[in-house]
């Protein structure tokens, strides 16, 4: 059976048809999505760039305030070390001092005490010599 002209037309429409949206509507729209599958690729691979920047640059930031902590550290400690060095000569110093001025406190009061004894025997003479030449009415030999 031999086909009739009309479905020719037909058939010769159709695959002009195809042949026009292929070129007009299909390739471009397939072109399109292959051009945004290559900016979605782009897109993750600067976001992954930038992620492992910014994960070394946070790794940078850690270790070197870890760094400057430890520094901070040592310097506080060397500072309480030097405080209680100086500590431990202030201290050092005023027992010293206060070992000294007790010495010299004790040196004066046994000098006193020896000059008030001295004094309280001069007295006691003095005041039993006048007892007995009360007592007696005249001078004790």
């Amino acid at each position: 059976m031999i086909p009739d002209l009309s479905t020719l037309w037909v058939i010769a429409f159709v695959l002009l048809l195809s042949v026009i949206l292929d070129r007009l509507l299909l390739r471009p729209i397939t072109q399109v999505m292959h051009q945004r599958e290559g900016a979605i690729k782009s897109a993750r691979d600067l976001a992954e760039s930038s992620r492992a920047k910014a994960q070394a640059a946070s790794d940078e930031f850690d270790s070197r305030t870890r760094a400057a902590r430890a520094e901070v550290y040592k310097q506080m400690e060397d500072k309480r070390r030097a405080a209680l060095d100086r500590r431990a000569e202030i201290v050092s110093a005023t027992r010293a001092e206060v070992e000294q001025t007790t010495s010299a406190a004790t040196d004066r009061i046994k000098k006193q005490s020896e000059t008030a004894r001295a004094q309280i025997d001069r007295d006691a003479d003095a005041l039993a010599s006048t007892i007995v030449e009360r007592v007696l009415g005249r001078k004790a030999s």
